[in-house]
């Protein structure tokens, strides 16, 4: 039986990440591009914070002003980036603790300035344009352009920084060379009008690295934000194809106790209604199967098909919102009530795991 800490538990190997992050950021340096290393994926973790700084990621972004006022107060230095729209509610902490802001609504932007103003500080900015994903970002290239002229000229703490977008999260539209060149097209458009170069050309998150493994990104796209690559490392080889030795899959494990041992029945017994989340579940009779119950659920990772069991011959049968239920009838190995099964996962459980305040957190080198 494994030792007694309390589980579940998210282990999480620091130095593969660090390998992670300097492996990704050696790569879009030979492009010349920079990282903003997303970190809410995993609830902004200090100990993982610094170690994607140690990598080379040269600003720290999260979606989260709490996540990112953290961050400043344990010192980390790298410019933060804040990556959803700030609220209004939220203008006055984005002037005091955010370096830059990615922004679509004018109205926002102008109280920014009248913030900065106020704290006598300075702002930058970062304008998105929506490329077709219908997300965030400004649709129309003309107002775009009309957008990024006004802060330049009429703003006086506020500072045009660059552009962007974000493509897939929403409407899954894929990055390709022809939409990132529309934003670069249009960035040195802009740039023609103001007469200086933009600092930042942010060509979007993870899904854009294909292009850069490639070599076939725009040469004027300088900047991605990236979490998902680093953090976690699954969507390159499962969703794109990409199987990229030298990125860790396994930089984070699941690891929960068998709390029930016991063998059942596979199918369920009466009549079927909904399961407590309001889903009608689809069934496979396979007979009589051995089967274990570990002590975390749906509350805690909120998807169970994307957990990967690191011992072969365990399916995942189902969960609910404190239990997760694994078939082990095909394992050759012999469990006890007490012993732990570990998990693999892909980006969403290693989100909501981070966050779960019912899952320890274990570092390990």
């Amino acid at each position: 039986m494994e030792n007694t800490y309390k589980y579940p538990v998210l282990e999480v190997n620091l130095n593969k990440i660090y390998e992670n992050t300097k492996y990704i950021s050696n790569l879009c340096k030979n492009l010349d591009i920079n990282i903003a290393g997303v970190v809410k994926g995993v609830n902004a973790q200090i100990e993982i914070v610094e170690q994607m700084v140690l990598g080379g990621c040269k600003y720290i972004a999260s979606s989260r002003i709490e996540q990112l006022i953290k961050i400043k107060e344990n010192n980390i230095k790298n410019e933060n980036m804040l990556i959803r729209m700030p609220m209004i509610r939220e203008i006055e902490d984005v002037v005091k603790y955010i370096d830059i802001s990615l922004n679509s609504e004018l109205e926002t932007i102008k109280k920014l300035e009248q913030e900065c103003k106020n704290q006598n500080k300075q702002h930058k900015i970062v304008l998105m344009m929506d490329l077709g994903d219908l997300r965030e970002g400004i649709f129309s290239e003309e107002e775009f352009i009309e957008t990024t002229l006004y802060i330049e000229n009429n703003l006086d703490n506020i500072k045009l920084y660059g552009v962007g977008t974000n493509l897939s999260c929403y409407g899954s539209v894929k990055p390709s060379y022809d939409n990132l060149n529309k934003l670069c097209n249009i960035a040195t458009e802009i740039e023609n009008k103001i007469g200086r170069e933009l600092d930042l050309i942010s060509g979007g998150a993870t899904t854009t690295m294909p292009l850069i493994i490639e070599n076939n990104i725009p040469k004027k796209i300088n900047n991605l934000r990236i979490g998902e690559a680093i953090l976690v490392g699954r969507d390159l080889i499962d969703y794109w194809g990409y199987d990229i030795k030298e990125i860790h899959k396994d930089t984070m494990v699941l690891k929960a106790e068998i709390i029930e041992l016991k063998n059942k029945p596979s199918y369920p017994i009466g009549k079927m209604f909904i399961d407590a989340f309001g889903n009608k579940p689809v069934y496979e009779d396979k007979g009589i199967r051995k089967r274990a119950i570990l002590g975390v659920g749906k509350q805690d990772f909120v998807s169970y098909d994307t957990l990967i069991p690191s011992e072969k011959g365990i399916t995942i049968v189902g969960a609910s919102s404190d239990h997760l239920i694994v078939d082990i009838e095909d394992c050759n190995k012999t469990f006890e009530v007490g012993d732990i099964l570990s998990f693999e996962m892909f980006y969403p459980n290693a989100l909501y795991l981070s966050l779960s305040s019912y899952v320890s957190k274990k570092y390990i080198i």
